[in-house]
């Protein structure tokens, strides 16, 4: 089982298919599923399930690819620190939409021009989850609000994490037209919340202000995107939590009415024994901006 088996059986497990994958790293189709094969044989056990031309990973499958992304990713950490930082590395950074679409631009451009030999590779999705690839090697840090049962250092260090925080957001609800007069969360008479799926921190926080929860009689209107959430507000299906910075990016800002309901810190979150030289230059960036 070498890194270079684990590199193609990771892109195919990305990619969910032979031809994409084997484009992705510049090799034949042929070549790929040959060597697929041959990791299969040494581990004894088949990773993928294939139906045709589709495929999907096996129960083994999923459980390998953590392992073999994480090897990956210390291999690269590796070469990275005994070189000094001289071949650049990658660095994996995860962050919440909301972060990555107000805050993320400018240093992200910054720390370019400063580190070009860095590779970055920006994911995002809710806190919970960015939380769990960190402490899994997955990712190597990530921009998050922490849940309430995270909200301290001792919770971090508990998890193997460090972190530190970055911004300070203010939360608002985004009102539909129906409910604009609405001076507080009480007054509100929409039952229905538009939201990133379970794992997000600030959906858990309007969940906790409305009480929502089964039998509650509200409704949770699962999207993938805030311009989605602000649609929907203003089509006056449902009510919205998201930071004022992002609301500031959008024209709902002047037709739409909002009630403050907390300030919350972004984090930046990172393995306690993860000190490359990339990541480094990367957190003191962010550090000396808060």
């Amino acid at each position: 089982m070498d890194l270079e088996s684990l590199r193609i059986f990771s892109s195919v497990a990305s990619e969910l298919s032979v031809t994409r994958a084997a484009s992705r790293l510049g090799r034949a189709p042929s070549n790929v599923t040959t060597r697929i094969q041959q990791l299969e044989a040494e581990l004894g056990v088949e990773l993928f399930v294939r139906a045709g031309k589709r495929m999907a990973l096996s129960t083994s499958g999923e459980q390998f690819v953590g392992y073999a992304q994480r090897i990956l990713s210390l291999e690269d950490e590796a070469r990275h620190v005994i070189t000094g930082g001289a071949t650049g590395g990658t660095l994996r950074v995860g962050s919440m939409e909301s972060t990555a679409a107000s805050r993320l631009p400018v240093p992200l451009a910054a720390f370019n021009r400063e580190s070009p030999s860095t590779q970055l590779e920006v994911s995002t999705g809710p806190s919970g989850m960015l939380i769990e690839q960190v402490r899994s090697g997955q990712l190597d840090c990530a921009f998050v609000a922490l849940p309430t049962a995270h909200s301290d250092e001792a919770h971090l260090t508990e998890m193997g994490l460090e972190g530190s925080a970055i911004w300070q957001e203010e939360l608002l609800l985004l009102l539909p037209p129906t409910d604009a007069t609405a001076t507080s969360p009480a007054q509100v008479k929409t039952r229905a919340l538009a939201a990133f799926r379970i794992g997000c921190t600030y959906r858990f926080i309007a969940e906790e202000q409305f009480g929502i929860h089964a039998g509650s009689g509200w409704k949770i209107q699962e999207l993938g995107s805030y311009h989605a959430m602000v649609a929907t507000v203003a089509a006056g299906s449902c009510v919205a939590i998201l930071p004022e910075s992002v609301l500031q990016l959008t024209s709902a800002r002047d037709h739409l009415s909002t009630i403050r309901v907390c300030s919350i810190s972004t984090y930046l979150v990172w393995r306690r024994d993860y000190k490359t030289p990339a990541f480094e230059k990367f957190a003191l960036l962010f550090k000396e901006a808060a």
